[in-house]
């Protein structure tokens, strides 16, 4: 690559870069007119593509973004009042510089289209007189833009600078608009430090080749698999060898986790282009929106960046077009003439969690049946039968949509079904809930990354699976003749009862083809159950036998067996075989876990639950000291964890240990509920994790008892802080904890953020 071709190539992404910026500071700016600094920070953008153009000779460029300059120059010296139109005029410019842009990269020529048309509209704004922005509910249209299909290439001179007409005065805080655009709740990415440089850690960041990162990422990638081999060897060597295995295995770790940090990009950079996108749409759809992102820092892999760019934003369309309503129906409602739309994202348990959420009309179950009927994607009877989870559902299916018409927006039935498609095809999977007149959700659980992932290790029928441990919640094991007495079947489907919960069976060796496998009442007879997460459900999968857990490096499949549902891909182990990575969805749908007689064994399952208590749930047990005796709902818990005690630091006058990349602070129950302080300064530190929008806290408890399925009701009132009361489990006096009281009690400030919101 020539020195003229790296300068080019750096030219498209820095230009690329500034023109994501100007999307969301021209969508701000229109929400805050009085905003001088985001003027100053566009003008400076637009000066730096026109610049940098002029130099490599794109001369249509630079008399483009030379009249946007020139109507910029106005508005940042206070000679010109921002209107709406202006800002629809100037990001029409942005379109239009994109089209240059594409098609430099293609073929390293400007395009043959003519923008007189649109430098023409930029001029007539600077002989408009001034006025403050007030954004119509339908703004007109942007100027048409005329194409000429024979204009020759030939160099176009740059205009000169129009000279500006003295415009009164305006004021230095305009009038609120009476339709607000989207208002963006997110830092400013533009900030003028004083010394020339446009923000801070401009040093302290460069640029990498994507191929770059990539090749070292597989070369990680055979790292580890070197590694495995070499941990495998070490277990049958001398303990110098062991130790030197060891080393490695650390070093190793450490690199990996450090090429796997470079190839993290923050979620915002996917948001980045919503608030324009929810902008325009509100516009055309004469809707009033408000865009609000929260945790926009979160990171995943490129690849993951990558993949979940077109689904998130079917999504955000969606939620505009047939969620948020008219100002005149929301005003009707009782509601704010303004829709709120709102993009959340975070961490948990190994996974990011994505949640997009509106407060507008819902989703009517009773009219997606109807629709659905009428398309003839499901029968009358199959619809009567369905519960409202189940017809909200239906709006996953191909070809499923409940708009009158087909626009240009929305209608064909092609934005949902691809939603579900694509994240389920990284791993992912999808959830939605909706209250008719309150709003919907949708929730989004994706992988960090599909590169290196930890996996539990199974075998059937002699050969070896991985299963990503995304998917993994337990493990359960049947001996002897409890193998043939607690695994039921429902017109024809097994199932096992887990906590009193009908646990739908898929054996491993049948959904690969095989026969299922018989077991006798045998005393030596073992069921290895491993209980998996796939969609919203749970099931069990039962295999030979569970192996251990470890890093593995996914590969793709071969052309041969790529088409099989059943499998995500594959990977090397330690003694060099190659082993098969398992879908745990496709496994879900090959065995029906979702269809047919497996939700059977779902109704009837919600069925008994309800007619044994409309509140039973899981509760965890666990004691403080050797005399008490508590529970605390199972949902509440995001982790079990155990600490060695020397990993126990201070901050702050708080016991904290490190965990996870983040500083947890912990919280001695014993102390707080006044229990018995005297413990077992030998054993590790047994700490439940309570986790809250982006928050955690870990309780520190003496030991776990069990985890049980009841229906608590309160049979005392406590009298004590920290205890909501007491009630029986299994036949034994328990009391019930009040998680917000006790963390309240020690840490104030800890569900300000949540209040707040």
């Amino acid at each position: 690559m020539t020195a003229e071709d790296e300068i080019l190539k750096e030219f498209l992404t820095e230009s690329r870069e500034n023109l994501d910026l100007l999307d969301r500071e021209f969508v701000a700016l229109e929400s805050d007119p009085s905003a001088q600094h985001r003027i100053a920070s566009i003008f400076r953008a637009v000066h730096t593509i026109k610049g940098t153009a002029g130099f490599l000779g794109f001369n249509r460029l630079v008399a483009l973004t030379h009249a946007a300059e020139n109507l910029l120059s106005l508005l940042r010296d206070g000679k010109l009042g921002l209107s709406a139109e202006m800002i629809t005029t100037l990001l029409s410019v942005l379109d239009a510089v994109r089209l240059i842009l594409a098609s430099i990269e293609n073929d390293g020529t400007e395009p043959a289209d003519d923008w007189t048309a649109l430098i023409e509209a930029l001029h007539a704004h600077q002989e408009a007189p001034a006025k403050a922005l007030v954004a119509p509910p339908r703004p007109a249209p942007t100027p048409k833009l005329a194409v000429a299909s024979k204009v020759p290439k030939a160099p176009v001179v740059e205009p000169p600078p129009v000279a500006p007409p003295v415009a009164p005065p305006v004021p230095e805080t305009p009038p609120a608009p009476e339709t607000p655009a989207p208002e963006v709740h997110a830092p400013e990415t533009y900030r003028d430090t004083g010394d020339g440089r446009e923000g801070p850690g401009s040093e302290t960041s460069i640029r990498v080749d994507v191929g770059l990162l990539d090749k070292l990422m597989n070369l990680v990638g055979e790292l580890v698999l070197a590694r495995n081999q070499i941990l495998q060897l070490g277990a049958h060597r001398d303990a110098a060898f062991a130790g030197t295995s060891q080393r490695l295995n650390l070093i190793t770790t450490e690199l990996q986790e450090g090429v796997m940090k470079t190839r993290m990009q923050p979620i915002g950079n996917v948001w980045n282009k919503f608030p324009r996108v929810v902008r325009d749409l509100a516009h055309e759809c004469g809707k009033r929106v408000r865009i609000e992102m929260e945790g926009a820092e979160t990171e995943l892999d490129r690849t993951i960046i990558e993949a979940i760019k077109d689904p998130l934003t079917h999504v955000v369309r969606n939620a505009v077009d047939h969620g948020i309503e008219s100002p005149e129906v929301r005003a009707a409602r009782g509601k704010s003439a303004t829709g709120r739309l709102t993009l959340r994202a975070f961490h948990e348990g190994g996974r990011v969690n994505i949640e997009i959420s509106d407060d507008g009309a819902g989703i009517d179950p009773e009219r997606v049946r109807q629709s659905a009927v009428r398309k003839g994607l499901v029968s009358v009877e199959r619809a009567a039968r369905m519960t409202e989870r189940e017809a909200v559902g239906l709006v996953f299916m191909p070809g499923f949509s409940t708009a009158d018409q087909v626009t240009r927006i929305s209608g064909r039935g092609v934005g949902m079904d691809v939603v579900k498609t694509n994240v389920e095809k990284i791993g992912g999977s999808v959830e939605i809930h909706s209250a008719p007149g309150c709003g919907t959700a949708l929730k989004i659980r994706i992988p960090l990354t599909l590169a290196i992932v930890p996996a539990l290790i199974v075998t059937d029928d002699g050969e070896r699976y991985a299963i990503p441990q995304v998917s993994l919640l337990e493990l359960v094991r049947l001996e002897g003749a409890a193998t043939r007495t607690v695994i039921e079947t429902i017109q024809g489907a097994p199932v096992y009862r887990l906590r009193g919960n009908l646990l739908p069976l898929v054996y491993l060796r049948e959904a690969l083809g095989g026969a299922r496998p018989t077991h006798e009442a045998h005393e030596d007879t073992v069921v290895n159950i491993v209980v998996l997460q796939a969609d919203d459900r749970q099931f069990g999968l039962v295999v030979d036998g569970v192996n251990d857990t470890e890093e593995i490096v996914v590969k793709p499949l071969g052309k041969e067996i790529k088409g099989v549902s059943v499998f995500a891909g594959a990977t090397i182990m330690g003694d060099g075989r190659v082993a098969l990575i398992l879908d745990v969805l496709g496994l879900a749908q090959r065995g029906g876990v979702v269809t047919g007689v497996r939700d059977r064994a779902h109704n009837e399952t919600a069925t008994q639950t309800l007619s044994e208590g409309e509140n039973r749930q899981a509760l965890l047990l666990f004691q403080v000291d050797d005399t008490s005796r508590l529970a605390l709902p199972l949902s509440m818990v995001a982790r079990l964890e155990e600490f060695p005690r020397d990993r126990v630091e201070r901050a702050g006058r708080r016991d904290v240990v490190q965990y996870r990349g983040e500083i947890l602070p912990l919280i001695d129950l014993c102390a707080v509920l006044g229990g018995d302080a005297r413990d077992d300064a030998a054993g590790p530190l047994q700490v439940v994790v309570y986790a809250e929008q982006g928050r955690s806290v870990g309780l520190v408890v003496r030991r776990i008892l069990d985890i049980v399925e009841e229906a608590p009701a309160l049979k005392h009132r406590a009298t004590a802080h920290g205890l909501l009361g007491s009630t029986t489990i299994q036949g034994r006096v328990t009391d019930l904890l009040d998680v917000h009281g006790v963390i309240r009690a020690v840490d104030p400030t800890f569900f300000d953020q949540q209040d707040a919101a």
